[in-house]
């Protein structure tokens, strides 16, 4: 498929958002306010900075369907909980180790499309998934011997990696119906319910904080979301979706330099090594991806016919 010519050139607005996703486990470990109240903020701000460039898209909204509407909060909800896990996770692991183990979330999808819309994977990603696999059992492995709480917060991350896959499925069936402004304004203001509901259940304080907090909480709105995701978003009909997920694969690594460069936090040879491998397996699933599709049925009929 043929993309239509950027406004500009492609590898500027990516560099800028593999840059930008990099700094988010930095700035939730600079905040020392509770996870749940950093994800809030994150989200409101975004909303409230989204809100100003939508008025064309509001028409669309009375076109949302109930069904739509359900799926919508569910993604706002399984968004929700994938912040709330993954932020903790920072409190118990390494930033390398956390950003690690999200970059996983790919596979998770590629294994949520084949039990929900029998969507088979070439031989070829399937193989990519075995080694990005082998390569989070080597970070957890290699954790367990620094510490239970590394190991615990392994778990968190990957937990909240599940979390964002259920909701990159949602999205996988929703995003055809609503466009994709909308969808993003709408799961972000979700997700910020969902946390406001979370810490007045919880009796978490929402609102008093100096003003070194309320300029981290902005940041976060800005720098990884803002300039990270939304970029890459705006970026989907220009270049291949597999462009977009390569880049987001500069996550741990830009993550786990500046975690060195800021936090003294040294990446042991278990990080590395496991890293690598989910890296190059995940390079070897989205290559597999790019097959086109016909290729397996082609595949099929070639080896009826030889039988």
């Amino acid at each position: 498929m043929k993309h239509p010519a950027p406004p500009i050139a492609p590898i500027i607005p990516l560099l800028v958002g593999m840059v930008a996703i990099s700094f988010a486990p930095i700035l939730v470990r600079y905040s020392d306010a509770p996870v749940s109240v950093q994800g809030m903020y994150r989200m409101l701000l975004t909303f409230l900075l989204m809100l100003p460039f939508g008025s064309k898209h509001f028409p669309a909204i009375r076109r949302i369907s109930g069904k739509d509407w359900m799926l919508l909060f569910f993604a706002g909800f399984f968004l929700a909980l994938h912040f709330l896990l993954w932020m903790a996770s920072l409190t118990y692991t390494s930033i390398a180790s956390s950003t690690i183990l999200l970059s996983l979330e790919p596979v998770l999808v590629m294994i949520g499309t084949f039990f929900l819309f029998k969507d088979r994977a070439s031989r070829l990603a399937i193989f990519g998934m075995i080694i990005a696999l082998a390569g989070a059992i080597c970070v957890g492995s290699g954790d367990m011997s620094v510490s239970r709480e590394a190991v615990f917060g392994d778990l968190l991350s990957f937990l909240g990696t599940v979390a964002v896959a259920i909701n990159m499925l949602i999205a996988k069936q929703i995003m055809t119906r609503v466009p994709s402004y909308l969808y993003s304004l709408i799961v972000f203001f979700v997700t910020f319910v969902c946390f406001a509901g979370y810490n007045i259940a919880m009796g978490i304080e929402m609102f008093d904080y100096p003003s070194r907090e309320w300029i981290v909480f902005l940041l976060l709105a800005i720098i990884p979301t803002v300039f990270g995701h939304l970029i890459f978003n705006w970026l989907m009909p220009y270049v291949k979706a597999t462009t977009i997920s390569m880049s987001v694969l500069a996550e741990p690594v830009g993550a786990s330099i500046l975690g060195m460069m800021l936090f003294k936090e040294m990446v042991t040879h278990t990080q590395l090594i496991g890293g690598a491998f989910i890296i190059a397996g995940l390079y070897i699933y989205l290559k597999g991806e790019q097959q086109p599709k016909n290729e397996k049925i082609t595949g099929a009929i070639n080896k009826e016919q030889a039988g």
